[in-house]
């Protein structure tokens, strides 16, 4: 079957979208930056802000040609300090100009960023820094003792630890420094052999290294799996990065205005793959803006961001575009969208009620797509111009290749609108999992002609006119009744219901049938409004199968769910058994 050989997708691009990239830019992810610290020196590449009482909102930025600067000195200082090129660096910070400086200055130095969640407890944070190798860590002071409590569990061998406040504007700087910066644990002691980020800076500013770094130098430990199991390291090269970057900027850079115009909502957490190269890559491509976000559960800042700054390009999560339709300011009228242009939508299932509010309050353009931290990160995408399919994550990329094959033999390509897993060959797949061959193994398998495809996991289908559509994934799929029932479609309908804010579904063992399995539906009711749970059985009902509503519904005040707004089924499951047990 040669369906998908053809790229039927390709017939449905937006005019400004090359069928390939091809030939791809032999050279390392940072050389983005200095090209565009060249071309751009003075302008701003980040703008770290600071809501003050009286004063207003208030701004500090850095330019190109500063962060540039920055990240050398902070190169020179790691190569001085011992890093030899190959080493993981570990990153522990949210979106600040530190993590921006880190970043790069590690490519530069021939080092692997290996960034995590900031807010993990300690013994995860100790799985993936002694998981990765990491011989450096790069800190905020407010996570520095964490890292000391499990250093002597990992490789680490230096800190380097730096204050939040340190990019803050001046009166927004002195206000943390009198009433946050002790109470919230910000101030520390900096134990011997440990180091501070500015005094690194500071001995090594003016200084260039010369480190021989190429396309195919390994540039990226990606951590992925918190929703299925252990954590494991996706290993990402330079040359993946590059192609990715490259990938989005031709789905998304319209043309319509210069592209270095546009201003980023830098509010999905760079330590993900996500905002790295979707957000910092991307923008760092073209030359554009980026406003950073820490928190972006802080909807008042992301909305003062938008409001004040007139965002135009925003990368997002359903739970992120939920929250800002659900807003009193939003529904008020008294927070301005409408500067937003284009919104890219990831890391989840997107509901079509919620792409539908946000696209009313904003007048831009939602695009669903896809990725995954196996290919560094988008794969798949909406047209920005043309046709916007609700409910699908779109075409694939130039140069992505896309097959659906079928559940049992891995191997029969599916016809037209049928059902199987979603592999793709693209120039950005990763090389494996870190010290992980059978996993590795498991998910790259090479056809019959020695091509290497990824195994998703993801069950997808694909119609008529190239657009693929996510059904769920193969792990979360149950079987009720005999039936097939996917988790994701009772979601959407659910949270089609007025007085739902979010919705999770999952596959619990049936109370009265050993063996068997029933649905359950968590789900979290918007502020001032009721519904009871044959209220939501019966409007499921009009919609789904008898065998696919849920026989058993919670109302909860939220769900559980990852740094990007993943709701985590897996999760919903194992609370609800250890209440069985208990």
């Amino acid at each position: 079957m040669v369906i998908y050989a053809y790229l039927p997708w390709q017939k449905n691009y937006d005019s400004h979208v090359p069928k390939t990239l091809k030939p791809y830019p032999e050279f390392p992810l940072h050389e983005f930056l200095r090209q565009s610290a060249k071309k751009f020196p003075d302008r701003p590449l980040t703008l770290t802000s600071a809501a003050v009482p009286v004063a207003g909102r208030l701004k500090k930025t850095l330019t190109y040609r500063e962060i540039d600067g920055l990240s050398d000195a902070l190169a020179s200082g790691l190569v001085e300090m011992g890093l030899q090129k190959g080493d993981r660096v570990a990153i522990v910070m949210p979106n600040c100009a530190q993590f921006i400086i880190s970043f790069y200055a590690i490519l530069k130095a021939g080092g692997v960023v290996a960034a995590t969640n900031p807010t993990y407890p300690p013994d995860k944070l100790a799985h993936q820094l002694k998981d990765s190798g990491a011989r450096f860590a790069i800190c905020l002071t407010l996570f520095y003792n964490n890292i000391k409590k499990i250093q002597d569990k990992t490789d680490v061998e230096k800190v380097i630890a730096t204050n939040i406040k340190e990019y803050l504007p001046g009166v927004a700087r002195v206000l943390f420094s009198i009433a946050k910066e002790k109470k919230e644990g910000h101030a520390i002691e900096l134990q011997a052999g440990d180091v501070w980020f500015q005094d690194v800076l500071e001995q090594h500013r003016g200084r260039k290294l010369n480190v021989d770094v190429k396309s195919d130098d390994l540039a990226l430990f990606q951590y992925t799996g918190g929703t299925t199991g252990v954590a494991k390291a996706a290993v990402a090269t330079h040359k993946a990065l590059v192609a990715n970057s490259l990938m989005c900027q031709a789905w998304m850079n319209t043309g319509e205005k210069p592209a270095e115009e546009h201003i980023f909502l830098g509010a999905i957490p760079m330590f993900h793959v996500y905002g790295m190269v979707a957000v910092l890559s991307f923008a760092v491509s073209i030359g554009s803006l980026i406003t950073l976000v820490p928190n972006a559960r802080d909807i008042d800042d992301v909305l003062g961001h938008i409001h004040t700054y007139r965002n135009t390009m925003f990368m997002g999560v359903p739970a992120l575009f939920n929250a800002i339709n659900n807003h009193p300011k939003v529904l008020s009228g008294e927070v301005d969208l409408t500067s937003i242009e284009i919104c890219f939508s990831g890391s989840a299932p997107l509901p079509p009620s919620v792409k539908e509010e946000f696209e009313k309050f904003s007048g831009g353009v939602v695009s669903e797509g896809f990725g995954m931290s196996e290919a560094p990160t988008a794969t798949h995408g909406n047209p920005v111009k043309g046709e916007n399919k609700t409910g699908s994550i779109g075409m694939p990329f130039p140069d992505v290749e896309c097959k659906i094959v079928n559940l049992d033999d891995g191997e029969t390509e599916m016809p037209i609108g049928e059902p199987g897993e979603l592999c793709i060959h693209s120039p950005h797949l990763m090389i494996g999992y870190h010290n992980m061959p059978t996993e590795t193994k498991n998910a790259l398998r090479e056809d019959s002609s020695g091509k290497a495809w990824f195994y998703t996991g993801d069950i997808a289908r694909m119609d008529d006119d190239g657009y693929f559509y996510i059904v769920d994934r193969k792990k979360d799929m149950a079987l009720i009744g005999g039936f097939n029932v996917y988790p994701r479609n009772v979601e959407d309908v659910i949270a089609a219901h007025p007085a739902v804010l979010e919705v999770g579904v999952a596959a619990i063992p049936h109370p009265n049938k050993v063996g068997q399995e029933t649905l359950k539906a968590w789900i979290a009711l918007k502020p001032d409004m009721t519904a009871t749970e044959q209220e939501i059985i019966d409007f499921a009902s009009e919609k789904l199968a008898r065998y696919e509503v849920p026989t058993r519904i919670e109302f909860v005040d939220e769900l559980p769910k990852t740094t990007v707004g993943k709701i985590l089924r897996r999760e919903l499951v194992k609370q609800e058994t250890a209440v069985k047990e208990q």
